[in-house]
C-alpha cells in the first residue's frame, strides 16, 4: 500500500490508452497452487490474517473488526464473500482505531503464505449498488477511501551505529545505500499495487505502483468503470528474471541465506538495487531482479510496470484504508467485497524466497 506517491507518467501510458496492447494470456493448464473462495463461511488462519495496523497519514489505520465474511450475489448467485470495511468521517460507531479514533478507520487481509512471479487473479467489487443508511452520496463510489490489491513485504536491517556508513561482512544484508529510518537500519521493501483506487477521490484511474526497497515509480491510469457496484476480475502477471552482473569479483560478494550479497562501495548501487546474486562459478554472478508485471481488467489489457519492479516474495494483501491523500470521507460507511482469488506461481528464475519472511506487524497495541 502507498505511502508516500510520486506520480510519474511515462510515454507508454501517457492519456488513457496504452502504446500496446497485450491479450490475456490463456489460464495455465496446471491447478492454480493459491485458491480461496470463502466457501467455508469463514477466514482460515492456515490461510490468512487480518491487520491491526497504523497505516500512513491522515487515518487511523485498520482493524480486523471491519474484515469479515458475508454473503452476497455474485454473478446472479448468492454465495459468500469477503468484506472489507471502511469508516468515513462521520463514522460514530463502536469500533475503533489508532487513538481510539472511529473515523477514518479500514479493514485489511493478508495471506500468509509468500508469492513471486506468477498469475494473480482477483475478483473484487467497490462499493454497492443501492443506498443506505451513512453510505458515500453515491454508494458505487466511496471516495475518500483507498480500495486496493497489492503485494507486500519488508525487512528491517541493523548494524552498529559506528558501522552505518559502509558494508559489513558480519551483517551481509545491511547495505548503507538502502537506509530509511536513520543511521545503521536498512529497510527491505517489496511491493507491487495492482491496483489502488481513490487518489484524490478519483476512481475513474487507479495506480499501477512498484516499490522496490527505496525506489518506487507509480503509474496513474485510466480505466474501465468498475466502481459500479459489480464484480470485476483483476488479472496481473508477475515476470522476475536472472541477468548477468559483469565484472563482479569473489572477494566483494559474501554469502547468506542461499544468496550472495554485494559487500563493498565499489559496486555502482543502480547495477544492482540492493538486491542478490546466484554465483555461477568463479567470478561469475547473476543478479535476481523483477522484470515487469502486467495488468488486465476483464481481460482487457491496462499496462505494465517495468521500473524498479522487486523480486522478493511477498504476501498478498486486500483491503480498504483512508489515508490523507484520498480526501476527504464525508459518509459513514463503505467497503470492498472480493469473491475469489486464484493464484499460479511460475517460479521465475529470478525469484528471491526466504530474506523477506515476517507477517507484518501491530502497530496500534
Amino acid at each position: 500500500m502507498t505511502r508516500f506517491i510520486r506520480i510519474i507518467l511515462r510515454g507508454a501510458v501517457l492519456g488513457s490508452t496504452p502504446a500496446f496492447s497485450v491479450p490475456l494470456p490463456p489460464l495455465p493448464t496446471t491447478p492454480p497452487a493459491f485458491v480461496e473462495d470463502w466457501s467455508r463461511g469463514k477466514i482460515d488462519p492456515a490461510k490468512w490474517y487480518p491487520l491491526r495496523k497504523k497505516w500512513g497519514e491522515g487515518n487511523h489505520g485498520v482493524v480486523p473488526e471491519n474484515v469479515r465474511i458475508e454473503t452476497d450475489t455474485v454473478i446472479g448467485t448468492a454465495r459468500p464473500v469477503l468484506r472489507c470495511e471502511a469508516h468515513g468521517d462521520q463514522y460514530d460507531g463502536p469500533i475503533k482505531g489508532l487513538w481510539g479514533k472511529r473515523s477514518r478507520v479500514g479493514g485489511v487481509l493478508v495471506s500468509k503464505p509468500f508469492f513471486a512471479s506468477g498469475r494473480f487473479e482477483v475478483v473484487m467489487k467497490i462499493g454497492d449498488t443501492n443506498p443506505f443508511s451513512g453510505c458515500p452520496a453515491n454508494p458505487r463510489v466511496p471516495a475518500g477511501s483507498v480500495p486496493a490489491i497489492w503485494t507486500y513485504a519488508y525487512r528491517s536491517v541493523k548494524v552498529p551505529g559506528d558501522q552505518a556508513d559502509d558494508f559489513s561482512r558480519d551483517t551481509p544484508l545491511y547495505n548503507p545505500f538502502i537506509q530509511n529510518f536513520g543511521r545503521g537500519l536498512a529497510f527491505y521493501w517489496s511491493e507491487l499495487d495492482f491496483p489502488e483506487f481513490g487518489k484524490g477521490g478519483r476512481f475513474d484511474q487507479a495506480m499501477y505502483n512498484t516499490f522496490l526497497n527505496r525506489r518506487h515509480d507509480s503509474q496513474m491510469l485510466d480505466l474501465p468503470d468498475v466502481a459500479d457496484g459489480k464484480y470485476h476480475t483483476y488479472t496481473s502477471v508477475w515476470e522476475t528474471e536472472r541477468i548477468p552482473l559483469p565484472g563482479i569479483r569473489d572477494e566483494q560478494v559474501v554469502r547468506s541465506a542461499g544468496y550472495w550479497w554485494v559487500n563493498t562501495r565499489e559496486v555502482a548501487f543502480a547495477s544492482y538495487e540492493a538486491m542478490p546474486l546466484v554465483r555461477r562459478g568463479a567470478n561469475d554472478y547473476l543478479l535476481c531482479r523483477g522484470k515487469r508485471v502486467r495488468h488486465w481488467v476483464d481481460g482487457v489489457y491496462i499496462a505494465e510496470n517495468t521500473i524498479f519492479v522487486p523480486c522478493m516474495a511477498a504476501q498478498l494483501n486486500l483491503g480498504i484504508w483512508l489515508p490523507d491523500w484520498a480526501g476527504k470521507a464525508p459518509w459513514s460507511t463503505s467497503s470492498v467485497r472480493f469473491a475469489s482469488i486464484r493464484i499460479w506461481p511460475s517460479h521465475d528464475p529470478g525469484d528471491v524466497t526466504g530474506i523477506l519472511i515476517d507477517d507484518i506487524t501491530n502497530n496500534i497495541e
